[in-house]
């Protein structure tokens, strides 16, 4: 190994390379669990939302998951001929639908969280059961220090989130 300069310390030790690198690692390994579903993370993370919060319309879909209303609206079609998601009139605005999760819609959603945590487990299995929870908490407070919205992934607007996509 050769000698490294001490003002520039080896990118290993520098938490924001290794959080991008294993940032990285882990939404391709997501993606790459989802494409056997037929679902990419932006599809996904438009079911969680429903989930948490049916009935919502696409204008505040776009808003919680960042996209534009044109992409959410090609998301939404691909949700909707799947069977998992339908549009209803919007109780309040007859202007606006209303996205609701249907039954399969939410056994998706099963099945998702249970790629998700088998991830958790893992990219985290190098790790103690102890240290698992801290590097949890303590990435939980970085991200809201930072102004992130909990639950949703930064790198949507650049995604390719539906098959009407360009």
């Amino acid at each position: 190994m050769t000698d490294v300069d001490p003002a520039y310390p080896p990118l290993y030790e520098s938490a924001a390379f290794l959080l991008a690198q294993l940032g990285s690692h882990s939404s391709a390994r997501f993606t790459a669990l989802l494409a056997p579903l037929g679902l990419k993370p932006a599809q996904h993370g438009c079911l969680r939302i429903l989930e948490a919060n049916d009935g919502q319309s696409q204008q505040q879909l776009c808003e919680a998951l960042g996209i534009h209303r044109n992409v959410m609206v090609g998301l939404v079609d691909d949700l909707e001929k799947r069977g998992l998601v339908e549009r209803r009139r919007h109780p309040v605005d007859r202007r606006a639908h209303a996205v609701h999760l249907l039954p399969t819609g939410r056994e998706m959603i099963a099945r998702t969280t249970e790629l998700q945590r088998g991830l958790d487990v893992e990219l985290l299995a190098p790790l103690d059961p102890a240290d698992r929870s801290v590097l949890v908490a303590m990435l939980q407070r970085a991200a809201v220090g930072n102004g992130l919205t909990p639950g949703i992934h930064p790198g949507l607007k650049g995604e390719k989130i539906c098959d009407a996509d360009h």
